[in-house]
């Protein structure tokens, strides 16, 4: 049976504590509130916050059910609007759920200037290796911020991927490495 998650003020929130624990270490889904650091399910001891792609990903799994003022969004497409993933954020969209069914933990990457950050194993159990940016294939794209984020990359040791979509929403992935000859 599907956990109920809410969506409140812009936010998605689950507020069973048991359910929290279960939707965050399923793949490190969410943040809980008031929770810095999670490594066991005893630091969690309050609702779970979901962002919008964490929400849509885990209602297209079938794992929450979305409800907007008591009432159970019916359809992907009504929680893509309630979410706000419309336009350039559905393409966003679509390279996280692939990076998801490609098992990595995918987070935000706002922190360092990105769209993403994806863990092999997850949050607190090792440093993200990667930083994901998502461009259009056909978006201009200045050089100088190409190696802005290298460099950005390079110093917290981590590899640099620019993501795109190209022919009918097919993911493209472009991973960058320092060569020191």
């Amino acid at each position: 049976m599907p956990i109920k998650a809410y969506f409140i003020n812009n936010v998605v929130l689950i507020n069973d504590i048991e359910e929290s624990r279960k939707i965050y270490f399923s793949g490190y889904f969410g943040k809980p509130i008031n929770a810095e650091k999670v490594k066991e399910e005893t630091d969690i001891s309050s609702p779970l916050i979901l962002n919008a792609f964490e929400a849509l990903y885990l209602m297209e799994k079938g794992i929450i059910d979305l409800y907007y003022d008591d009432k159970k969004v019916e359809s992907i497409e009504e929680a893509k609007k309630f979410l706000n993933i419309i336009d350039r954020r559905e393409r966003q969209y679509i390279i996280y759920r692939d990076l998801r069914n490609k098992n990595l933990k995918v987070r935000s990457g706002l922190k360092y200037g990105s769209d993403f950050v994806a863990y092999r194993l997850g949050p607190g159990l090792e440093h993200a290796p990667f930083i994901i940016h998502y461009h259009d294939i056909d978006e201009k794209f200045d050089p100088i911020e190409l190696v802005r984020a290298g460099r950005l990359s390079h110093s917290v040791k981590k590899d640099f991927i620019i993501s795109s979509l190209k022919d009918s929403n097919k993911t493209l992935y472009i991973i960058f490495k320092w060569f020191k000859p």
